[in-house]
């Protein structure tokens, strides 16, 4: 078991306030479903597109609660609204929803898909 120090904080990611990447672009397809667009730029990704014709957009579908969450994050609402509209939407099939929505917006942060506003400093 991982020991915490002393000065270590725990973050409550229900109360952080997320906004998207302004570098993404997204759209909806045919069955209404949000594809994140992200563009691979850098020096490698120049060079597999023109050598190994990868593409210039990486395109990330998301799920149907994604998909209802991406449009609403705005830069004003909070974790805990988002995941009160979530369980609004979906209600059981949410569940085990807080858990489940904090690991979603620690994924999306850790690929830099969106930022945390009020994200306390470490």
């Amino acid at each position: 078991m991982k020991k915490k120090k002393k000065n270590e904080t725990q973050i409550n990611y229900l109360d952080l306030i997320p906004k998207c990447s302004e570098a993404i672009r997204w759209h909806r397809d045919l069955k209404k479903r949000v594809i994140l667009e992200i563009e691979n730029t850098g020096t490698f990704n120049r060079i597999a597109q023109k050598v190994f014709g990868k593409p210039r957009y990486t395109k990330v579908h998301l799920d149907s609660q994604g998909t209802f969450i991406w449009p609403l994050i705005d830069g004003e609402k909070t974790v805990m609204e988002l995941a009160a509209l979530v369980k609004e939407e979906f209600g059981e099939a949410a569940e085990p929803l807080y858990p489940r929505i904090v690991k979603y917006f620690q994924i999306m942060e850790s690929y830099h898909f969106i930022k945390f506003i009020n994200m306390p400093k470490k």
